[in-house]
């Protein structure tokens, strides 16, 4: 019977937050920051949720090399064997693959929770309960699981769920699974009422999901599963550093849950939302009568509606006709362009790096 030293939780905390920039830089990406003047970061917020319901022995932070110091500043609860640190960027996949492997090697009956380190939670008490629920769920089957939320716009950013029959106490099957899709298929599907948005949290039994990759990610498998014997050991990163960089950049999302068929999906209200995206922070920040969101500085806005603006703390902006727009500073980089084309921005930061290099990522 699996009990609470069985649950595990994978924190992955490696990105760059591009769709965030400029508040997301490179060298601080958007988990390490205190968006809401809390005190605690996404990371840290997140740590602080799961560690309500799983052994805090049990809860890994997967993140990039570059990233080793803040994690360790930010959790400094964490022993240095819990920080999972990849060489090089290689997408959800081979993320969740080394963790499994890693896992496993600690315990070969672990059921997982996978979350990513940058999501906010408004509703936690029935957010948790939803894990419990989903972690008792998959410690006796084969199944996996991600958690489906209602959408509300239809956000390209996202990957969406198509329900079929129930399996259970707010449990479906997954009929279809499509990672972000173009806008006009995602107004479709929103329109439809059939579709969810997929949160990017999962859970599953660390047996199912490594006999999940080995079929659907073989390349994957190939190699990083030669190395269980060196798993939880010392020589583990010396492994990953030298087999990780050639594992394919794929989700988990498009590698493994769309061609699985044995994807579940537990449907909740937990006021969830990714601040992935300026939308996001718009929509749950408070504005003005004509709609306007201002955070940080001071502002003095005249004929504008619909905008969300953001500057150091202690700037004035002024700002007189604007409707519909995003207006950011951060550092060295002042961004503004219209705030329902927002997707345009990781264009906006591959050329800036490549016409006025990594001084402004």
């Amino acid at each position: 019977m699996a009990t609470d030293k069985d649950n595990f939780c994978v924190i992955m905390g490696g990105g760059i937050g591009s769709r965030f920039w400029p508040f997301s830089r490179k060298m601080l990406p958007k988990q390490f920051l205190d968006f809401f003047g809390t005190g605690r970061s996404l990371l840290q917020q997140t740590f602080d949720r799961f560690k309500k319901i799983i052994p805090q022995e049990n809860i890994l932070v997967v993140t990039n090399d570059l990233y080793a110091g803040l994690v360790q500043q930010q959790l400094p609860e964490l022993k240095p064997e819990q920080i999972l640190l990849e060489p090089t960027r290689r997408n959800t996949a081979p993320c969740i693959a080394w963790a499994s492997y890693h896992i496993r090697a600690l315990n070969p009956n672990a059921n997982i929770v996978v979350a990513p380190s940058d999501h906010l939670i408004l509703k936690e008490d029935e957010f948790l309960d939803a894990i419990r629920k989903g972690l008792a769920f998959v410690a006796t089957s084969d199944k996996l699981l991600t958690l489906g939320i209602k959408p509300n716009r239809p956000e390209t950013g996202y990957g969406y769920i198509q329900i079929a029959e129930p399996a259970g106490d707010k449990f479906y099957k997954v009929k279809t699974f499509t990672e972000k899709p173009e806008l006009e298929l995602a107004k479709v599907f929103v329109e439809s009422g059939e579709f969810y948005w997929n949160a990017g949290l999962f859970m599953w039994n660390v047996n199912s999901i490594i006999k999940a990759g080995e079929t659907f990610l073989p390349e994957v498998a190939a190699k990083l599963e030669p190395g269980k014997d060196v798993y939880a050991t010392p020589a583990e990163k010396k492994f990953i550093d030298e087999n990780f960089p050639a594992c394919p950049n794929v989700s988990i999302d498009f590698g493994v849950m769309e061609k699985a068929d044995n994807v579940y999906v537990s449907l909740g209200d937990f006021g969830w939302s990714d601040l992935g995206t300026w939308s996001s922070l718009y929509d749950l920040s408070p504005k003005d009568a004509d709609n306007n969101v201002v955070l940080k500085c001071q502002s003095l806005l005249y004929n504008c509606k619909d905008n969300i603006v953001t500057l150091p703390a202690g700037k004035l902006v002024v700002i007189d006709g604007l409707e519909g727009y995003l207006v950011a500073e951060s550092d060295n980089v002042l961004l503004i362009c219209k705030k329902d084309e927002e997707h345009a921005i990781r264009k906006y930061v591959n050329d800036t790096q490549i016409k006025m290099g990594e001084d402004y990522i």
